[in-house]
């Protein structure tokens, strides 16, 4: 009988994005489990300050290794460190995403387009190739895929990030069935509405923030630590033989009519 609380001692993870928001709450609860991490966002002096937070509490241990997602020498360069830092890659966040336009599809240029679905979706497919071999090869691994429910709904204002998160949706059931008999799961988690920098021009109005909640039973915007939960969920063997999904982490929105 697999064991109800979420040991992930001697791991090591990557989380990308994880200087601030959801992807700084989930590195931090992957180390309060046990989990050694590696903190990575574009600027070097952001990625200290939280490895710094982390190291100061019991658990797993942090390194700061800054990169862009959108360049796939960062990337490899990321994932050497990181592999010489943690010794084994055994989960991988990508949580990191931009969305440099806000407007409708017909006025987007190909460079705001191309940077969105680079950064947010072949950011991914870079990463996940680069650690899933050795994953593979030890028969263990858990790939997370931080979308949003945006990937489920139209947009005229976010439509083109809205597609990258999408995609997101089929990348990792790609993915799954393709790491999957090797013993690597690869899942996704799509959150709502959350109190996070990148979302804040959807909250910090209040009456926007008002409209927002109308259409969620819970009531109240998520915090990054509701993410975070899930994540430790996916990545421990609590969730052994869940691949290929997509949880929802929104407070009820998308079952309901309303919101945003």
């Amino acid at each position: 009988m697999p064991s109800l609380t979420p040991d992930l001692a001697g791991k090591g993870a990557i989380v990308t994005g994880s200087s601030r928001g959801i992807g700084k709450a989930i590195a931090q609860t992957l180390a309060a489990n046990g989990a050694n991490v590696i903190i990575s966002s574009r600027t070097q002096e952001a990625c200290d300050a939280v490895a710094q937070e982390i190291n100061g509490r019991e658990g797993g241990r942090a390194t700061a290794i800054a990169a862009s997602i959108g360049s796939k020498e960062d990337i490899e360069s990321l994932v050497a460190a990181a592999r010489e830092a943690l010794g084994t890659i055994d989960i991988l966040v990508c949580n990191a995403a931009s969305n440099p336009y806000y407007g409708p599809m017909r006025s987007i240029s190909d460079g705001q387009f191309e940077k969105i679905l680079r950064n947010n979706l072949l950011s991914t497919h870079w990463l996940s190739a680069m650690v899933s071999e050795e994953m593979m090869d030890r028969g263990w691994g858990s790939i997370i895929v931080v979308s949003s429910i945006g990937g489920l709904r139209s947009s005229t204002t976010i439509g083109a990030y809205n597609i990258s998160k999408a995609a997101d949706f089929q990348l990792v059931r790609n993915l799954a069935a393709e790491y999957g008999p090797h013993g690597v799961r690869v899942n996704a988690i799509a959150p709502g509405l959350i109190r996070t920098d990148f979302a804040k021009a959807l909250w910090e109005d209040e009456d926007n923030l008002a409209r927002a909640l109308s259409g969620t039973p819970l009531g109240r915007i998520g915090e990054p630590d509701d993410v975070a939960g899930a994540a430790l969920f996916l990545a421990s063997d609590m969730a052994r033989y869940i691949t290929g999904q997509t949880i929802i982490v929104d407070g009820g929105a998308t079952v309901t009519v309303g919101g945003l």
